[in-house]
């Protein structure tokens, strides 16, 4: 059976933040009521009592929300950002994000993605898969999805990323990091005008660097997990959208070591891009509010 927060047509999603002061609740109700809004899910969350910053993420229900979307960003513009110092995106529904993928070689979070994709479980259009290897490229084709191949030539990544930069441009509004294995630059970063999401094992800082399974061997460790979260300049180190552990055993060898992660990792990195896509997520610095 459908909900409300299922049903996408004529349903928008206001995303705002601010900082807190009485009364805001009650604006923004006011201000959908007055441009024939039918609030259906409202979340709301300060960061403190006194001097906190506010933030809330509104669903709403309006008939002919595709003609009336400006007016209504116009509303909320001059009613309320002008008013409350607000900060805030207005999305429709119905409008999925367009996504790139980008991998490498290894294939469980790339094709977990494509899968949930094609059997509709996460909101988005994923407008190509991106690699620094060909290895992928039969596997997706069952998929429909666009693949390209942009290999690193002679350490040139500067090369590879102005070719990314090519394609992506004005293509997608978010990019996921599907174990890519290797390093985004600033200057990659300053330019894609789009948010990009990794996902990577929960040894960080523990265990950097190429095997980190063997080494959690290694040291006997109890937990394994994943960590999905936004990419910054500061590599692994963006603000956490979410994470997952599974316990492990002495028992267990690094082979199913590695399976437990690549389990979690999928799990982990697909609801981050499920909550992304719905609008849930709101970063405040160096962390995440997720409604």
């Amino acid at each position: 059976m459908s909900t409300p927060e299922t049903q996408t047509h004529d349903i928008a999603r206001l995303i705002i933040s601010c900082p807190d002061q009485p009364g805001i609740v009650a604006a923004v109700s006011e201000v959908i009521a007055e441009v024939g809004g039918n609030i259906i899910s409202l979340d709301q969350y300060s960061t403190g009592v006194e001097g906190g910053r506010f933030f809330q993420r509104t669903v709403f229900h309006l008939p002919g929300l595709a003609a009336a979307k400006p007016a209504v960003e116009q509303a909320v513009q001059t009613k309320l950002a002008d008013r409350f110092s607000m900060d805030f995106s207005l999305t429709a529904a119905d409008q999925p994000k367009r996504v790139a993928i980008f991998a490498s070689k290894t294939d469980h979070c790339l094709l977990d993605l494509l899968w949930r994709h094609r059997r509709g479980e996460i909101p988005m259009d994923i407008a190509m898969v991106i690699s620094n290897h060909a290895d992928l490229a039969e596997d997706v084709r069952p998929f429909g999805i666009p693949y390209f191949h942009v290999p690193i030539v002679d350490g040139d990544k500067a090369a590879a990323e102005t070719k990314h930069l090519q394609l992506l441009r004005g293509n997608v509004d978010m990019i996921v990091l599907a174990r890519y294995m290797q390093i985004i630059s600033e200057n990659f970063l300053d330019q894609v005008g789009a948010p990009v999401i990794n996902i990577h094992h929960s040894f960080l800082p523990a265990f950097i660097g190429a095997g980190p399974y063997q080494k959690a061997k290694d040291r006997g460790v109890k937990l394994i997990g994943a960590t999905a979260h936004y990419v910054t300049r500061d590599l692994d180190e963006g603000p956490i959208i979410e994470q997952d552990v599974i316990r492990v055993s002495h028992s267990d060898d690094v082979a199913q070591l590695t399976r437990f992660g690549a389990d979690v990792e999928r799990a982990v990195l697909s609801r981050a891009v499920k909550w992304h896509c719905e609008d849930r997520v709101i970063r405040n610095g160096s962390t995440t509010i997720v409604f």
